[in-house]
């Protein structure tokens, strides 16, 4: 697929800055980063406003688990603008081009399977039944220290960076008059929260 990256960006790593946790527990670190280019499937983000979701403490004290993978860039609540996209992304059932407004997400949804397709849950039958701390596709990291070292991702998202790279799975469109601050909640926060009344609880 031919990219028409207006920034000359497109292909390309890019330098910016992220909040690296080091180990489990201690202070988040303000460090300068590589965010590698998308590959097949994938959109990588411009982060224009992201939050802190108990999840993420959560797992930022555990030594042990599915995610006790240090350095990590934690964030998983965002919305943001994307940058670059790479192939087969235009034949996702939901097409993704430079400059549209979108809010990574930490459940996948391809949107094609079974149970994507259902009104009962949300629970993709091909991308949902492993977390790891990597692309979910070819289960290798986008990001790496000044020094070379991999940086691991968080919930498929890793939003306390400037720039990240998701899964086409991972991202819906949003309307650019969205206000941000507000939308950086709609993948977790308020999807959790009015999911479980609306679907479970039929309030």
């Amino acid at each position: 697929m031919e990219n028409q990256n207006r920034s000359g960006t497109a292909g390309k790593a890019i330098r910016c800055k992220a909040a690296v946790c080091r180990n489990p527990g201690e202070p988040l670190m303000i460090e300068e980063i590589e965010v590698e280019p998308p590959k097949a499937w994938e959109i990588r983000i411009k982060i224009l406003c992201t939050s802190l979701c108990h999840t993420d403490v959560t797992y930022w004290k555990m030594s042990t688990g599915p995610f006790a993978f240090f350095p990590m860039i934690f964030g998983h609540e965002a919305v943001g603008v994307v940058e670059s996209v790479e192939e087969h992304v235009e034949e996702h059932v939901e097409e993704f081009q430079e400059g549209d407004m979108v809010v990574p997400v930490f459940r996948p949804n391809c949107r094609e399977c079974r149970d994507c397709k259902s009104q009962k849950g949300n629970g993709c039958s091909i991308f949902g039944g492993e977390l790891v701390p990597a692309m979910p596709r070819d289960k290798t990291s986008r990001f790496k220290g000044m020094n070379g070292e991999t940086l691991y991702h968080f919930l498929s998202v890793s939003s306390f960076s400037e720039y990240t790279v998701v899964d086409v799975v991972n991202v819906v469109k949003i309307s650019p008059e969205f206000p941000v601050d507000k939308a950086c909640l709609l993948s977790c926060g308020i999807s959790t929260g009015i999911g479980a009344a609306w679907k479970v609880a039929d309030i």
